[in-house]
């Protein structure tokens, strides 16, 4: 087994120190999970897209298949150091799919999305610092999954009409398109919208729920209620995550992999018709001056920090193991830190 001590740097803060003796503690105890909690995500995402890649399987999708069970089948990891003595893992090298439905591409996407943000967001704040922001969700009624595509193209087009009302307060808003499986079989696309509005909005030109829902009923010429939801973002803090969330799925694992069964299988494949070539980002108003970057999707999925100089002691790789369901580690040193 492997030997865990725990080492103390000039500061108090206790490092773990991971020393690996033999070929078969190399193999049989060494799992990224163990070593670096940041990096237990790894694990999560790619046993989802195994589930991805067996729904694909023997199917006209054949090649999706293909190329999500070689996705990030190797890690490649430098080590870091830290604030304290310790050393990080820093990921350097792997190969990615761009599948869009494999969850590892996808988590990895939503992490380069939230670095963009942090990029881009202090230069709004500064050129509009008055400003206020909603959280807003708009609905339809489901749709059957053959209709998905069609359903997608009325909403984005109700959603320019709503745009264009002289009532609509939005100055810049990010939209992004999430589908849930419905109870019946059926899906229920809606929209996730952050939207920057004017401080004057929270007197005179206060919109309440209700008048909210007759606008995307106008908008979408509908003759029912649709339900929607709106919420002012308390805190400029909170704008950061709440990005990264609305650009994170634009279908929840759960709702692909459902429980494995065949219909699970038949309503996902038809979700990928349906979804293929449609867009679940975009970007408008005066927001486009500062989060275009948002619409394009992210070609390195690595996220290396070019601003970064520090030396790297030593690399480990990491192999996923599909029956343990873990990364395990196939070359490293043999003593090293983690925090």
């Amino acid at each position: 087994m492997s030997d865990i001590r725990h080492d103390s740097d000039n500061h108090g803060n206790s490092s773990k120190v991971i020393i690996l003796k033999s070929e078969r503690d190399r193999s049989a105890s060494a799992a990224l999970s163990d070593l670096s909690d940041k990096d237990k995500p790894w694990d999560i995402h790619r046993a989802e897209s195994d589930q991805i890649e067996k729904h694909y399987r023997g199917t006209e999708f054949q090649r999706y298949s293909d190329r999500i069970h070689f996705c990030s089948e190797f890690l490649d990891f430098v080590l870091r150091p830290t604030n304290s003595d310790a050393l990080k893992l820093k990921l350097k090298a792997a190969r990615f799919c761009h599948v869009r439905t494999c969850m590892v591409c996808t988590w990895r996407k939503s992490l380069m999305y939230k670095a963009r943000v942090y990029k881009s967001l202090p230069k709004f704040l500064e050129d509009y610092p008055t400003y206020r922001f909603l959280f807003l969700t708009l609905t339809v009624k489901n749709c059957a999954i053959d209709e998905l595509r069609q359903t997608l193209k009325w909403m984005n087009q109700s959603f320019t009409r709503l745009s264009r009302l002289k009532d609509f307060p939005g100055m810049g808003w990010i939209k992004s398109v999430e589908v849930t499986k419905g109870r019946k079989g059926d899906a229920h696309p809606h929209f996730h919208c952050l939207l920057a509005v004017k401080s004057n909005y929270f007197g005179r030109n206060y919109l309440s729920q209700r008048k909210w829902c007759e606008l995307w009923r106008k908008s979408l010429k509908v003759d029912y209620q649709p339900v929607l939801d709106v919420q002012a973002v308390k805190a400029k803090g909170d704008l950061t995550p709440l990005i990264a969330e609305i650009v994170k799925y634009q279908t929840k694992p759960t709702h692909l992999i459902g429980y494995g069964g065949e219909r699970d299988r038949e309503w996902f494949l038809e979700y990928t018709r349906q979804i293929h070539g449609t867009r679940a980002l975009s970007i408008g108003g005066i927001f486009r001056n500062y989060f275009r970057e948002l619409e394009e999707e992210p070609t390195n999925l690595i996220g290396e920090d070019e601003t970064d100089v520090s030396e790297d002691f030593g690399q480990l790789t990491f192999n996923w193991k599909r029956r343990d369901k873990k990364y395990r580690l196939l070359d490293f040193s043999t003593e090293y830190y983690t925090e």
